[in-house]
């Protein structure tokens, strides 16, 4: 669980950066965005030795130039955790906007889906180094930093983006980087990209998430989980955890977890889970679901509103777009509403 700033620690220098690093531990939730990612990693934020991050692909834009609002409440900018986290990672002058723009323009030159082909070969690294190099130095500095501010030994990043993921798998020795590919029934994602949300942590009053077409959402749904697939076979430490088996059993899910993070816990830990439902405390998360603001009793419950709201029409477009991965994943072909 995320706490106070502890002292300044004593690690060597990433390269290009002020800031100090070492072997940092990261569990990256990867998949398609909607697939629970933000439940799961409050629930795993909850637990001794993990910090949860929250979507960090987003910090250099929402959080140092956007400012929007961590999931402590706080404007990132007057948020005392990733203060700290700054200034351990890139030196006294912490999170300036040039530590944003260079994150910012490093991510177009390396992470994104079209540079997938490149990322899977092992000689990525000499294709779009330094380029590359220099974005991994800066997510050293980054893990590094939220490790010893928070005194976890596990950080939890739900950026999902499979082209980050194949990012990470170049990290060299600074980190050690465990994929979690949480799946959801490729219906129920496409509805919830459908509904219209507010994202109560911007700072412009009414904005709205970003909305996708069930068809778009289908294509991407595809896409995303057949890369992370690939990225499981090319060595990357990978585990398939399914949205719907979660929320019946969390218990089980988070041993699952945890076991393959390193980091297992015991029944003492989970005391806060209960049965169809989580006691969740405050958290330095950035991004996510809106619901990563709520504290207290959460409760933990299959989102099956599509079967009778999405148009069978649409059940059935999605269904045959998405069948192969489907039926690999245990869902059926056919549902009942």
């Amino acid at each position: 669980m995320c706490s106070r700033p502890r002292t300044p620690y004593g690690r060597s220098t990433a390269k290009g950066w002020p800031g100090n690093v070492g072997a940092t531990r990261v569990v990256f939730l990867g998949g398609l965005g909607r697939s629970g990612s933000t439940v799961i990693e409050r629930v795993l934020g909850e637990l001794p030795g993990y910090c949860a991050g929250g979507e960090l692909t987003h910090l250099w834009q929402w959080g140092i130039l956007d400012d929007e609002r961590c999931g402590c409440g706080e404007a990132f900018s007057g948020c005392s955790f990733w203060a700290e986290v700054g200034r351990r990672a890139f030196g006294a002058s912490g999170w300036s906007d040039a530590v944003a723009a260079r994150m910012l323009r490093l991510r177009a030159q390396v992470d994104r889906m079209r540079y997938l082909p490149q990322l899977m070969a092992p000689t990525a690294a000499q294709v779009r180094a330094p380029a590359l190099a220099a974005y991994l130095d800066g997510y050293s500095a980054l893990y590094a930093a939220i490790a010893d501010v928070s005194g976890a030994r596990i950080v939890v990043d739900s950026s999902k983006h499979a082209s980050m993921a194949f990012c990470l798998r170049h990290h060299g020795n600074d980190l050690d980087v465990r994929l979690v590919h949480l799946v959801r029934d490729s219906r129920g994602v496409a509805y919830s990209w459908t509904k219209e949300m507010v994202r109560p942590q911007a700072s412009t009053a009414n904005t709205m998430m970003t909305r996708y077409s069930p068809i778009r959402s289908a294509l991407m749904w595809d896409a995303d989980n057949t890369s992370l697939a690939i990225l499981g076979r090319l060595g990357t430490p990978r585990l398939l955890v399914r949205y719907e088996d979660f929320v019946a059993d969390p218990r089980r899910q988070v041993h699952r977890i945890t076991s393959f993070a390193g980091q297992p816990v015991d029944g003492a830990d989970l005391d806060f889970l209960g049965t169809g439902h989580a006691q969740l405390t405050r958290q330095h998360t950035i991004a996510g679901n809106p619901m990563r603001f709520q504290t207290g009793r959460i409760d933990l419950r299959r989102d099956d509103a599509w079967r009778s709201r999405l148009p069978r029409r649409q059940q059935r477009v999605i269904s045959a777009l998405t069948a192969p991965l489907l039926s690999r994943y245990g869902y059926p072909m056919r549902v009942a509403r």
